[in-house]
């Protein structure tokens, strides 16, 4: 006698089945709680994901542990200046004036971080701030002080960014090069521990991008005052209507959209002038790069400005010469209108119109005024990160050799070829490519002839070769990120050439914080209750009276890491000076 039917409970429960499932090799299956719709972890004291900041003098990249880009990426000023720059004020009151307002700044920066960018309870959230080895001490401690006081939060952690951009990207041994906006700095990095004495900077950065932009357009820009009515704008050429352009219409707002879209980088010159001059050398005296003096460097253009009337003429501009016959060049032309001349004829960029507002006396016009960007610009502005000054700036490049030569010998082979490129300047496009150019080319030797002597009986001085001493690690030289890496000369350069991870680099400090995060580790954690003890308000008595409008020692000078407090590392013993007693003066 045959059973009622089975259900397909009871076949289910009659025969198991294991659900099948493809792997692939190398590959890890993560499954998030069903419960949950992210897989974030919580504990009895709150979140256990950790809030990143990352706090730029312009832009901030803030987000939780774990992810892969930032949640929010924004301008911590709303005017397009910086937070902090390089300098202060030398009067106390001024110091103590600016301080207070930077601090009102941060405070409003760090709330709109919990309350707006992250919706997070910041007494729940542990903050691992990713701090630049040059931050200011000051700054710091007002990022310490509004976080602790004002905020609540549990602890703070802060990591090295150069070491976090070195993590992302899965290595601990490299070199890392930050090109941010106030500063580059190079600084390497030997199994994780960051070699501080020997980083090397130069103020050549965004910050200065910047200013030697505006000056290439006022020097040699065109600007179209918007008409003064529909028929004028249809009859009028543009031609007669093209000024120079107004200081008032290249805002900060306009410069930074011109450099982050706008500009890029392409190879050096004098590559391309030998090039030219192989391929006709009946034209190699018009191709001539004019002689190198201080008035012809890239750098004199960024020391002109409106003011400079005396170097350029006032109707001077790249795309038309009102004072000239078409088709002939000025009767003499100075440094500037010769290496812009020399830029001109060697671009392939084309110029760009955009559209900016007019200034002020220009408002009863009909729409807005147009800036029209020749393509040299375009494409040299940023020839004056890759050109040193003098020692105190010197070019990007130079810093990455000077840190070589600092380090031991022993690692220069290693660091050489784990070269990590990162920061917001970095971004323009060909920078990476030109600063790899740009090594090579100061490793090469040098040109000029050797000396005569000038005594025969004295042997010849020889030429000051600064970089002689890293010439053999040119088949060496290799970046992690670089998007178009060279023909390899060494299998260690073509083990590391471009095998970075395709991460920003304007980001890869902010995820090497969110890697370290994840994995419950980073630099050194101050809690809420140490800074609480150490805080110097707290023994205070009653009776004390107030602090002076310049104090700076409201904080704890003593909790924060600071690597420029650290012993320095033994060297030589001291010299012992021998003092003569008396008695042997006497003898």
């Amino acid at each position: 006698m045959s059973g009622p039917p089975a259900t397909p409970r009871a076949k289910a429960q009659l025969n198991p089945t294991t659900p099948t499932m493809s792997r692939t090799a190398n590959s890890h299956v993560v499954q998030a709680s069903p419960h949950y719709a992210t897989s974030r972890r919580h504990s009895l004291y709150g979140t256990e994901d950790r809030v990143i900041i990352d706090p730029g003098s312009r832009v901030w990249k803030v987000g939780f542990s774990g992810e892969g880009r930032p949640r929010d990426v924004f301008y911590a000023v709303k005017s397009g200046k910086s937070l902090w720059d390089l300098s202060r004020a030398k009067d106390m009151v001024e110091r103590a004036e600016q301080d207070r307002l930077l601090e009102v700044n941060l405070e409003q920066c760090l709330r709109s971080v919990f309350h707006h960018s992250l919706l997070t309870d910041p007494k729940s959230r542990k903050v691992i701030l990713v701090e630049h080895p040059l931050l200011p001490l000051y700054v710091k401690e007002m990022l310490a002080r509004v976080l602790f006081n004002n905020l609540q939060i549990p602890s703070i952690s802060f990591a090295s960014s150069h070491l976090l951009s070195l993590l992302a990207v899965g290595r601990i041994t490299g070199l890392v090069l930050d090109c941010g906006h106030l500063e580059s700095t190079a600084l390497p990095i030997f199994a994780s521990r960051p070699l501080f004495p020997h980083l090397r900077t130069t103020p050549l950065a965004g910050s200065r991008l910047a200013s030697h932009l505006r000056s290439l357009l006022l020097l040699f820009g065109t600007y179209l005052p918007p008409p003064t009515s529909l028929s004028a704008a249809a009859n009028i050429p543009a031609s007669n209507r093209s000024t120079r352009v107004p200081e008032e219409v290249l805002t900060d707002a306009v410069i930074e959209e011109i450099k982050t879209r706008c500009c890029f980088v392409s190879d050096a010159l004098d590559l391309l002038s030998s090039e030219m001059r192989a391929a006709s050398p009946s034209d190699s005296m018009d191709m001539e790069v004019p002689p190198s003096d201080s008035a012809t460097s890239e750098s004199e253009f960024s020391r002109a400005s409106v003011g400079a009337d005396s170097a350029v003429s006032s109707d001077f501009s790249v795309i038309s010469y009102p004072n000239t016959p078409s088709g002939a060049q000025p009767q003499s032309e100075n440094p500037l209108q010769a290496l812009a001349s020399m830029y001109t004829r060697h671009s392939t960029a084309t110029e760009l119109r955009i559209g900016v507002m007019p200034p002020a006396s220009q408002q009863a016009g009909t729409g807005r005024g147009t800036l029209v960007i020749p393509g040299w610009i375009r494409e040299r502005a940023a020839e004056v990160l890759f050109e040193g000054g003098d020692v105190d700036e010197s070019s990007v490049a130079e810093i990455v050799l000077d840190a070589l030569i600092k380090i031991p010998v022993d690692l220069r082979k290693t660091l050489a070829s784990s070269i990590l490129v990162v920061g917001g300047t970095s971004m323009l496009p060909g920078f990476i490519p030109r600063l790899h150019a740009e090594l090579l080319r100061a490793l090469a030797p040098p040109s000029s002839p050797p000396r005569q002597a000038i005594r025969p009986d004295k042997p010849v001085t020889p030429l000051y070769d600064r970089y002689a001493c890293l010439r053999h690690l040119t088949p060496y030289f290799a970046i992690l990120n670089n998007p178009a890496p060279p023909p390899a000369r060494s299998a260690r350069a073509d083990a590391n050439a471009g095998k970075a991870p395709a991460f920003s680099p304007a980001t890869l400090a902010w995820i090497g914080g969110s890697l370290a995060g994840s994995l419950k580790t980073g630099g050194v954690e101050v809690p809420r209750e140490k800074w609480d003890e150490a805080d110097p308000a707290q023994n205070e008595d009653i009776d004390t009276p107030p602090m002076s409008a310049g104090s700076l020692d409201r904080a704890p000078r003593n909790v924060l890491p600071d690597w420029t407090r650290t012993a320095l590392p033994l060297g030589a013993s001291p010299a012992v000076i021998l003092t003569a007693s008396p008695q042997s003066i006497g003898a």
